[in-house]
């Protein structure tokens, strides 16, 4: 008896020797995932898409905000900026988005749908047609250390013109254009078309061509003090008259 009694302590004492280590390496288990960083969401073709027409809109942002000055003092802006902002729309948002993307990935597939979308394909490309001769143009007459007198209100007023265009342009493309493309994909096709765009990106430009871009577009944004948006917030509206 005193034999059985015994055993049962040891494995009693056994038992919970097992089960307070057991509950300490759960525990060692379970904080490391809490200290491990979880892991981020892979980018989706459209969400790319759409991440690469925030660079583009915010160097048409620049041309925006530059078209007063242009008109009033062209020597007083920043020519390397300026001509920068253009190199980026064309490298980044003419070459890669619009020739390599959008071109041949997206509009083809969309033209041959049915619907409202398959209007667009045709009018996108003749803007960006006269898109790079704008930017041809922009890129022309900032390549010298001072803008022209003599070109200040035709630049502004091109780039005020190709500032209408692309924006209406691209709204489309968000709100019209690549949501129909992305209909004709299953989800697993549509994580591979993001792992293509991906390399065809980093063939272009390197490992991220999106962050590089980013950072020349805040660069430009710092050099002419548009930085900081919280000026670009407009003063109160008037009370309404009765």
């Amino acid at each position: 008896m005193k034999t059985d009694s015994t055993r049962r302590e040891i494995l009693r004492d056994g038992g919970l020797v097992f089960t307070t280590a057991a509950a300490g390496l759960l525990s060692a288990k379970a904080w490391g995932r809490q200290e491990k960083e979880p892991p981020e969401p892979e980018v989706t073709a459209t969400e790319d898409m759409m991440r690469e027409h925030g660079v583009i809109r915010r160097a048409l942002l620049v041309y925006a905000q530059l078209a007063d000055q242009l008109r009033k003092a062209p020597g007083a802006v920043d020519a390397a900026a300026l001509h920068k902002t253009a190199q980026l729309f064309r490298t980044f948002g003419e070459d890669y988005h619009e020739r390599m993307l959008e071109k041949q990935h997206i509009f083809p597939i969309v033209r041959k749908m049915k619907g409202e979308a398959a209007k667009y394909p045709d009018i996108l490309i003749a803007q960006h047609q006269r898109g790079r001769e704008i930017t041809d143009y922009a890129l022309a007459v900032t390549n010298a250390p001072k803008i022209s007198v003599n070109h200040g209100e035709p630049l502004a007023r091109v780039l005020e013109g190709f500032v209408r265009m692309y924006e209406n342009h691209a709204a489309r493309e968000d709100t019209i254009v690549f949501p129909a493309w992305k209909t004709n994909f299953s989800n697993k096709r549509l994580d591979e078309l993001s792992d293509q765009f991906e390399d065809i990106e980093h063939k272009m430009f390197g490992m991220d061509g999106f962050e590089d871009a980013e950072k020349t577009i805040s660069g430009v944004e710092g050099t002419f003090g548009f930085a900081d948006i919280s000026q670009f917030t407009p003063p109160p509206p008037p009370p309404p008259k009765p």
